[in-house]
């Protein structure tokens, strides 16, 4: 049977912005509670709640740093006690800033280490704690990565996100191979999406993004879209 997600309690990072906040909209008007995290957007994570809790359906806004550890335990936590259960995460929050890709000290070891931390190692934190809580519903859980063309290619907002994208992919890769099968787990990997982000790269470069794509140039509400469908009895193993 399909998976209906009327009722379910949806956790999605970094949601207060871009793709996130349309990610927390679309869940919403499926009929699904959200947990709308962010890091320091309370205007914008409470903007994009008050359109969740228009479609009907119960929101809330997590402050939480998905880089810290005990921040990712807490988020967990916070999201059950206010919408009273986990059935889905969105781990969309991520890091980088504009480095140029080849020199090599562009960004500082510390940098390359927050890469790391909300790149890779949050997506394994959120899920080391959400795993027995899923284990314990009906109908298991789903666990959506977004990562990005960056973790296929050299290429991208700096080296260490492209790096770490790539490690995150694979981190997915193993995850979907051998925690089924109550967990779903899957990754969507969007290329330039002209969100507020996206629109930080120069005309030059956004030109240039738009000719290597061929078929279509990717939409931010079509990979919501796509996050939405993820959620179903599909996995990245498969």
């Amino acid at each position: 049977m399909p998976y209906s997600l009327k009722g379910r309690n949806v956790l999605i990072t970094g949601g207060s912005r871009g793709l996130g906040a349309l990610i927390c909209e679309k869940f919403a008007a499926e009929g699904a509670n959200v947990a709308v995290n962010y890091a320091s957007s309370k205007d914008r994570a409470e903007e994009v709640a008050r359109k969740c809790e228009a479609q009907g359906v119960k929101a809330i806004c997590i402050k939480a740093d998905c880089g810290v550890p005990e921040d990712n335990v807490r988020l967990i936590k916070e999201t059950v006690d206010g919408l009273g259960g986990l059935d889905v995460i969105v781990a969309n929050a991520g890091w980088t800033r504009f480095a140029e890709f080849g020199n090599l000290n562009d960004l500082s070891l510390e940098e390359w280490n927050k890469c790391w931390a909300c790149n890779v190692m949050s997506h394994l934190q959120l899920l080391q704690v959400a795993q027995p809580i899923f284990e314990k519903n009906e109908e298991g859980g789903a666990y959506i990565i977004t990562s990005s063309v960056a973790g296929q290619s050299t290429g991208g907002s700096s080296m260490g996100y492209s790096v770490t994208k790539a490690a995150g992919l694979h981190l997915m890769k193993c995850l979907a191979a051998t925690q089924g099968p109550k967990l779903r787990i899957n990754a969507v990997l969007p290329g330039l999406l002209l969100t507020e982000w996206g629109l930080r790269y120069s005309e030059e470069r956004i030109k240039a993004l738009k000719e290597k794509a061929v078929l279509k140039m990717e939409v931010s509400e079509g990979f919501a879209q796509t996050v939405k469908l993820l959620t179903d009895s599909v996995d990245g193993s498969r």
